[in-house]
């Protein structure tokens, strides 16, 4: 085997790759090929049969292979007892953690494209183009000025069921060949018809006629704009930056060579990722996609590929991390055997009808009650939703009762689909089923009774796949390092936040970094950390100091500055002392028993480290530094920490030793001011530190929306509020919506940051006053009768916020 590794992603899931080394190993028994002579699954190894694999591609072959027994014989791939081997042992491809992945190289894109075969995507292609067409002649662009909205919107038939189908169900559920946009709600189509009764549309819209005007004007603008090759002017138009998946798909269908088919932004920052390390922070949405295609139109081998068969290659070959799901679907005994034979999960409650016929999952619920009284048939009714959530690898149990295991498979294809032609249980999705099981386990598993379909918790499918497969997976650690000898650039400027602590260290030798929650504080510490220290630390491999946060590079950075001792990080809490930090007595085995020992503190090792290394700079960081009793901490040092004393040594009260803090060592720490005021430092520790003010900032979030929420104007007047009810100090920061140093780009997202971190903050800032949170957030998100928030879903959950903190504070324009 070659000592390089890969990340590759197989079925969703991150996997370490193990390169051949120009030969595989076919076993005398099992079904898997091998990479490694030493992999424990071999006896014998050195008298196994091998086959060439010149260019190391067998593994991906095989796994791509219609029919991988006849390709294993084919290729001779077969173990001692002449029989297929269908599969590809862990010494060769082992599935790792994502934070493992993402410390190796992805599988090099060569390599891909040389084991890529194109021709068995003629048949998709032909078949995409075809639904393209047919979409472009039943709603042509021509006619889009004039276009009624009953041609457009989601739900319409629901009250006029002799209209054709509109142009969003032909778009989200009527043309899988062009790829998907399905999941979540109604809300993406901007205008659509809802259960019970009236059109749902932004709330910066008067009406829905207003609405519907501006949302067609921006559909003809933004096919304007990619036809005059301005992709990235679609981002500027206001009435329509809620439906970035769907202004993506209209792209497809009209003008199929404006972009790569990647609808969803973060798929498309994926892909950029993994062709170029020269991304421009904080793009938009289709400037980003714009950037892709001006990417592999440049690339010698994809330039002249068109793009959908681009986007099916990226897709094949460095698909997104998404770990499968798994779900449990109870199979009524008189349908098992359709299910089984011809390739389908089903499960009833079909007076409903087609799931696709409903704007989103609160209209069907309202449906649901409406429809069953009855509280056993209402819960399997709306569990037949979750249908929709099921995405191709995701693994189906089939059991009836909680006992009786049918099969387990991988749903494939579009996932849901209607079967009106079946006597009954019509809501199904398509599954490989592998082969039958019928086992019955001996306690039924109480998740899989409630409902006819359940998504298993991690450790109930955790628990099934290992009995299942009847031994423990065990993921090992590597133990390979990597040496990088890259050159480490010289000492170059810093950014205007960055300077600033730069600056306070300079000249005071230890500085605070203070403010609300969120404003990137210990973010802030690390860079600084990386880029400074890195560049200063030239004697050591391997460092990235221009490394972009939250990547393989920086994390590197970080890790080796710390084993090499120059980077020191701390917490600082209620029970941390001066022995902790400084020197203390511990307990050490001596000849008569346990005796105490002077110890040296984390401070002091810094100290004397630094003392003995004075070419190199040494940096101790301590977060949540007001957490603890500062004066009783640092004790003397808070003499000879200033910056005219360095070097001046005391005398240690324990040790009775001399001790001095050497000039090369600089102290970070951070504080939240939502807990505690720098005003209750005491006076002498704020006279010999610096103080730098971080505050929440809207600019990296201005222009970037999550639907029609503007996230910088949302920050801006959530503060505002918050400033007037409570005081600057209780602020939001904006770092809180910059996971990973970009821009949160979904409803998803967004809704778990508000729900998991915004709003536990303003409950404790409030005391739990419901009437001063609902003021902070409006009561459409919060009900103040209830003391609690309302049970929206996510995409609501972001409208409300728009239309309480958005429309109105910001001039809505179309």
């Amino acid at each position: 085997m070659t000592g390089t590794r890969y990340s590759v992603t197989v079925d969703g899931r991150a996997h370490e790759l193990r390169p051949s080394g120009g030969e595989v190993i076919l076993p005398a028994h099992g079904s898997k090929i091998h990479h490694d002579p030493g992999c424990a699954h071999l006896t014998d190894s050195a008298r196994l049969d091998r086959r060439p694999d010149p260019d190391g591609l067998t593994w991906r072959r095989l796994l791509d292979a219609e029919n991988r027994a006849d390709w294993a014989f084919s290729a001779g791939l077969v173990n001692g007892k002449n029989r297929p081997l269908t599969g590809v042992c862990s010494c060769a491809l082992r599935p790792v953690t994502p934070d493992h992945a993402d410390s190796l190289p992805y599988w090099p894109l060569d390599q891909a494209l040389d084991a890529f075969d194109a021709g068995w995507l003629t048949g998709a292609l032909e078949a995409a183009e075809r639904r393209a067409e047919e979409i472009r002649q039943e709603f042509p662009i021509e006619a889009w000025p004039e276009m009624e909205l009953e041609r457009y919107a989601l739900g319409i038939r629901k009250i006029r069921p002799e209209l054709p189908h509109p142009y969003c169900h032909a778009l989200e559920y009527g043309s899988g060949e062009l790829g998907s946009i399905t999941g979540g709600s109604a809300m993406k189509h901007l205008v659509y018809w809802r259960d019970g009764g009236g059109w749902w549309h932004d709330s910066g819209y008067p009406d829905a006629t207003t609405a519907w005007h501006a949302v067609r004007q921006g559909i003809v603008d933004a096919v304007t704009a990619a036809r005059e090759g301005r992709v990235e002017d679609i981002d500027d138009i206001a009435a329509v930056r809620a439906a970035n998946t769907l202004i993506a798909k209209t792209l497809r269908v009209y003008v199929p060579d404006a972009i790569i088919p990647v609808y969803a932004d973060s798929y498309t920052r994926h892909y950029l990722s993994l062709l170029t390390d020269e991304v421009p922070p904080r793009m938009r949405p289709f400037a980003r996609k714009a950037y892709l295609h001006r990417l592999v139109r440049q690339h010698p081998r994809l330039g002249d590929w068109p793009p959908d068969l681009v986007y099916r290659f990226l897709a094949w070959w460095a698909p997104p991390r998404e770990a499968p799901q798994a779900f449990a679907v109870d199979l009524a005994p008189d349908a098992v055997a359709g299910c089984l034979v011809n390739g389908y999960a089903a499960v009833g409650s079909d007076e409903l009808g087609d799931l696709h016929g409903f704007a989103d999952q609160e209209e069907y619920r309202k449906a649901a009650l409406r429809q069953y009284p009855d509280g056993a048939d209402r819960r399997g009714a709306l569990a037949a939703w979750q249908l929709l959530s099921m995405r191709p690898g995701d693994f189906v149990v089939g059991h009836h009762g909680g006992s009786g295991v049918h099969a387990v498979g991988r749903v494939t294809g579009d996932g849901y689909y209607w079967r009106p032609e079946l006597p009954g249980h019509r809501h199904t999705v398509a599954v490989d089923w592998n082969e039958p099981l019928d086992v019955t386990l001996d306690v039924p598993v109480k998740d899989w009774t409630a409902a006819p379909v359940t998504k298993m918790r991690p450790r109930v499918w955790n628990k099934f796949r290992l009995w299942q497969l009847g031994r423990d997976e065990v993921e090992a650690d590597s133990g390979d390092t990597h040496d990088d000898t890259t050159d480490v650039p010289a000492l170059q400027p810093l950014d205007p936040d960055l300077q600033r602590l730069d600056d306070a260290l300079t000249r005071r030798g230890q500085a605070i970094l203070y403010g609300p929650p969120g404003t990137g504080k210990t973010y802030q510490a690390l860079r600084y950390a990386v880029q400074r220290l890195g560049a200063l630390s030239d004697d050591l491999p391997g460092l990235a100091p221009w490394a972009e946060p939250d990547t393989a590079e920086y994390r590197a950075t970080l890790e080796a500055l710390q084993k090499a001792g120059r980077l020191i990080l701390v917490s600082f809490h209620p029970t941390y002392g001066y022995e902790d930090f400084v020197e203390g007595l511990r307990p050490v085995k001596g000849q008569a028993g346990l005796a105490l020992e002077a110890r040296a503190g984390v401070f002091k090792q810094v100290c004397e480290a630094a003392g003995d290394d004075p070419e190199h700079t040494y940096l101790v960081i301590v977060d949540e530094f007001n957490r603890g009793n500062v004066p009783k901490i640092l004790g003397e040092l808070i003499t000879v920490l200033e910056k005219d004393k360095r070097g001046l040594s005391v005398r240690l009260p324990l040790s009775e030793e001399p001790f001095a803090v050497p000039r090369n060592v600089l102290l970070i720490g951070t504080m939240n001011t939502a807990d505690r005021s720098i005003r209750t430092l005491d006076s002498a520790v704020r006279r010999r530190f610096a103080f730098v003010e971080l505050l929440p900032d809207p600019t990296p979030l201005r222009d970037f929306n999550v639907d029609q929420l503007d996230l910088g104007i949302f920050l801006e007047e959530l503060n505002t509020r918050i400033r007037g009810a409570l005081d600057r100090e209780k602020q939001i920061g904006h770092a809180l919506l910059l996971p990973g140093g970009e821009p949160v780009s979904t409803a998803q997202e967004l809704a778990a940051i508000v729900r998991d971190e915004i709003v536990p903050l303003l409950q404790e800032y409030a005391y739990d006053d419901y009437g001063l949170l609902a003021s902070f957030l409006g009561e459409g998100v919060v009900d103040t009768a209830a003391h609690r928030l309302r049970p929206l879903d996510d995409e609501a959950l972001v409208a409300a916020l728009y239309a309480e903190l958005q429309v109105g504070t910001d001039a809505h324009s179309a």
